[in-house]
């Protein structure tokens, strides 16, 4: 499939959405009921609050404080499927009573909460109780959060596709200092954004503050939860890709065409990849499977086209070798060809997966960041077919004139507007990742 069919296949998305599934926008984890109810006026204090959730929640992953910071004991009610909990209430004086709670989705690990007053003990008197808003994660944290996730993105989708465009098109470049510090700097960045991710997760889920993403206690509390396994094994999966960036750093092309080294980067790729997909939005809906395969899908291609843009744009144009060009830019037109066809496919399949309905798409936030990712996806392709159109029309020309700069030069402009535009639709993405495609 070529960049402008592609393109043309990009602009009737909105179409697809609602040919291709009617399914009701997926939301986070919320409260569907409370025991005693919100508002309620009780004579007595209860033993316990129930509460209770439309999903099955981890009782970790369920936090119920005082308005002091208290936190209350959380048990699952028996008999229920575990979408039941209750906390003990302890002995609240007479007068008026508030508790929060906070709950964290076991398949994407975001975070809903809300708050519950009761009046206990003496008559209601006339004051209004919802002027007080609902709790709600600190904005600071959830800008942390996401700028954490558009960091561990950029340096998944530059560490991965920048392994592939080495093994695949440009052995050499593992012996070329600007290729290397790319790769190495990926890998930094991919380790630090994993394990900072696991405290801003932490404070998220329990309402705190950017204190609380440094505390030892929160990393042990995230750690215990479904969620936090994932991120446990995207930092250890890191710390595994060092070990096979390190062996074709130190070894160079041989070890780039080495079978033994290509199935185990292949293996920390992929699994890098996955566990990246597994903190999204892809499980939710009707066909969870169909949402991960779709997910690494997307994830691959990505990878493959971001990262192959940055070496060719940091590290291949610089040096305007002839038989480099000759040899690298075709391959990787077409690897970005196929890269975009499967971005693309995928995307259609997580919007159904995840938004499911045209009228979603247009009246939720989460739909008009999709609308947004996919206008600027567009400028994106019609960046890369001027890219696609030099490699055509001007390569030739470029190898015999030995790389000559000023022929080289708009296909440099191209490929460095390409790639801006693509740090846009990535921090589009942190921010879908952490909305709620219900709102």
């Amino acid at each position: 499939m070529t960049l402008r069919r592609t393109l043309a296949l990009l602009a009737l998305t909105p179409l697809l959405y609602v040919l291709s599934g009617t399914a009701q926008a997926s939301a986070h984890t919320e409260l569907v009921t409370s025991s005693p109810a919100n508002g309620a006026e009780l004579k007595k204090v209860p033993d316990h609050l129930t509460l209770t959730f439309d999903e099955a929640v981890d009782v970790a992953e369920v936090r119920v404080m005082t308005l002091d910071g208290d936190r209350l004991p959380v048990s699952l009610v028996p008999g229920h499927k575990g979408e039941t909990v209750r906390a003990a209430l302890g002995h609240p004086a007479d007068g008026d009573y508030a508790v929060v709670w906070s709950v964290v989705d076991e398949e994407d690990g975001h975070a809903s909460s809300g708050r519950l007053d009761f009046r206990i003990g003496t008559p209601a008197t006339a004051q209004d109780r919802g002027d007080e808003a609902a709790p709600a994660p600190s904005p600071l944290v959830r800008q942390g959060l996401v700028a954490a996730r558009w960091t561990g993105y950029l340096a998944l989708a530059l560490f991965v596709g920048g392994l592939a465009f080495v093994t695949l098109l440009w052995p050499r470049g593992a012996h070329e200092p600007r290729a290397r510090a790319l790769l190495g700097l990926a890998w930094t960045c991919g380790l630090l954004a994993s394990v900072a991710s696991i405290g801003l997760q932490g404070a998220y889920g329990a309402l705190g503050g950017l204190r609380d993403a440094l505390r030892a206690e929160t990393y042990v509390d995230v750690l215990t939860t479904g969620p936090g396994v994932v991120f446990a094994a995207r930092v250890l999966l890191w710390v595994l890709a060092a070990v096979v960036l390190s062996a074709l750093l130190q070894g160079g092309p041989g070890t780039s065409r080495s079978p033994g080294w290509r199935v185990g980067a292949l293996a920390v790729c992929l699994g890098l990849l996955r566990a990246t997909g597994m903190a999204g939005h892809n499980s939710e809906g009707s066909e969870p499977t169909w949402g991960a395969l779709a997910d690494l899908v997307h994830l691959l291609g990505v990878s493959l086209w971001i990262g192959g843009l940055a070496m060719l744009a940091l590290a291949v144009l610089p040096r305007r070798r002839a038989g480099e060009l000759a040899q690298v830019v075709p391959g990787y037109s077409r690897l970005a060809a196929v890269s975009v066809a499967g971005i693309v496919a995928a995307g259609l399949v997580l919007a159904w997966q995840v938004v499911g309905s045209y009228d979603a798409l247009l009246h939720t936030s989460y739909g008009h960041l999709l609308l947004l990712k996919t206008g600027v996806l567009g400028v994106v392709l019609t960046a890369a077919l001027a890219s696609r159109q030099w490699v055509r029309t001007r390569l030739d020309l470029a190898v015999l004139l030995r790389g000559d700069a000023a022929t080289v030069r708009p296909f440099g402009y191209s490929v460095a507007a390409e790639t801006g535009l693509v740090l846009v639709v990535l921090a589009v993405t942190s921010l879908l990742v952490t909305a709620n495609p219900g709102q």
